[in-house]
């Protein structure tokens, strides 16, 4: 066939197939056809196409007639796309190869000069990077969205006192509204890493064709500056070889994943009948099919477990990288599966997690409650005895060791100790340490930088909305 397509034996055609001399077999069709998945680059493709396209007319290596055919081909195969009109096929393997029959079906022999200085090598490359970067615009979007709602929330907790943990044991008093900042912290060093990825991500790998470049006098600036790249790749042998975009995206939505994974367990705990800190409504709970009293918090079970999902598709795609040499090989299409998954796995879990932190009704009597048990101001005693009586921290560490282990024979917390015993312990110890051993007092103490005190809290908050919203 003129066009260098092939009609094969089957009745499919190939527009790869001039060098061959029969079809592929049902197997190497099913190993090797990727339209079902990747036809999410659909309207990258198209996109890039026709960036590629205006440069060839521009560069005088196309005619303008035959440029303005193939771009309003590629209109029309949008439009199809968007109204759910096209129809993706399996005989056509790709959705690069799905857009360009049908190109071939709209205007007939112009299509055939669409992929002139270019391979599927660079086209596939360029057409991921652009998906990545709109993925990774995407995951910033809603983590700016969770960073409000925990902000919300932060805001009127910012002074409810609740336990602080080590170890899951009560260690300080903290307020809620400062655990909730702890959050919003760490999603804004996930947002910097999309910021990081998304930089070092957007170079344009079109124009490297195969591997080695072309002889074509294309403009590779012009197209990487149409697509919303910084730059073209240096290295032909780089551009089109290259996954280092999709591990890392992988590598961000991962350490993304594991803190919305452990925000889950602790709402999980929160909402336990042995914590009662807070109340999801019935938007973010389900219940038991045997037990009616059951109020569960599947959607931070969930978020907790998909974390699962995005750092295997890490390790998955780390493995398939691993051992390859330049430049293209076929394992590389085993990059996108992973990519997609992670990122619905992702957004779900940023949407359901905003969901629930946006529903939360904090119990401040409860978890003040709790804050008062296993001696959480031991701490603000040893203080005390350091700065008052001017002891040793060592020393004073030993002492409060001694009145925690005399409170806890007795029954009663440090602030109900009588004067007399704590003397019989040290001496010098006056009626002014029970200034510091309630845990109101305890917290609004930590004025530190970063500290929980609540107008530091409210300080924090204040800076975050500016900084991150």
């Amino acid at each position: 066939m003129t066009d260098g397509s092939r009609a094969d034996g089957d009745g499919l055609t190939r527009l790869w197939g001039g060098r061959f001399g029969q079809g592929p077999s049902q197997v190497m069709d099913r190993i090797n056809v990727s339209v079902a998945f990747d036809r999410r680059l659909a309207d990258q493709d198209i996109a890039q196409s026709r960036a590629h396209v205006r440069m060839l007319a521009d560069q005088c290596i196309v005619d303008r007639s035959d440029a303005d055919a193939i771009l309003d081909g590629l209109d029309r195969i949008s439009q199809e796309i968007a109204t759910g009109q096209f129809a993706f096929k399996a005989e056509h393997e790709d959705v690069h190869m799905n857009v360009e029959a049908r190109l071939h079906e709209l205007i007939g022999a112009p299509a055939g000069r669409l992929h002139t200085a270019r391979s599927r090598n660079d086209q596939v490359a360029t057409d991921f990077r652009l998906w990545v970067r709109d993925a990774l615009d995407r995951l910033d979007e809603g983590l700016q969205a969770l960073q409000s709602a925990l902000l919300a929330q932060a805001d009127r907790h910012a002074a409810t006192i609740m336990p602080g943990f080590t170890h899951l044991q009560s260690a300080q008093p903290v307020t809620f509204g400062h655990h909730l900042m702890a959050y919003v912290e760490m999603l804004a060093r996930d947002r910097s890493r999309v910021a990081d990825a998304r930089r070092r991500l957007n170079e344009c790998p079109l124009g490297a064709a195969a591997l080695a470049g072309t002889a074509f006098p294309i403009d590779r600036r012009a197209t990487a500056s149409s697509l919303g790249f910084d730059r073209p790749m240096a290295n032909s042998l780089d551009a089109v070889s290259d996954r280092d975009f999709a591990l890392e995206y992988l590598s961000v939505a991962a350490i993304c994943a594991v803190h919305l994974s452990r925000l889950g367990e602790e709402i999980v705990l929160w909402t336990s009948d042995q914590f009662r800190f807070v109340r999801l409504s019935d938007a973010f709970t389900t219940g038991s099919s045997i037990m009616p009293q059951k109020r569960n918090p599947d959607a931070a079970e969930l978020v907790r477990a998909k974390s699962g999902r995005v750092i295997g598709h890490l390790t998955g795609l780390l493995t398939v990288i691993k051992g390859l040499p330049m430049t293209y090989s076929k394992d590389m299409q085993e990059d996108k599966e992973p990519v997609f998954d992670a990122d619905d796995t992702l957004s779900v879990s940023v949407a359901a997690m905003t969901g629930m932190v946006a529903d939360m009704n904090a119990d401040p009597d409860t978890m003040k409650a709790a804050a008062t048990a296993g001696f959480p101001t031991a701490t603000d005693l040893a203080d005390w005895l350091v700065r008052v009586l001017g002891m040793p921290f060592r020393d004073a560490h030993r002492v409060t060791g001694l009145l925690v282990r005399d409170a806890e024979r007795r029954g009663c917390g440090l602030a109900d100790l009588d004067l007399s015993a704590m003397q019989a312990v040290e001496p010098r110890i006056t009626a002014d340490v029970h200034s510091v051993l309630g845990v109101d007092s305890s917290v609004h103490s930590r004025k530190s930088e970063g500290g929980t005190a609540p107008d530091r809290v409210r300080q924090a908050i204040a800076a975050a909305r500016e900084a991150y919203l």
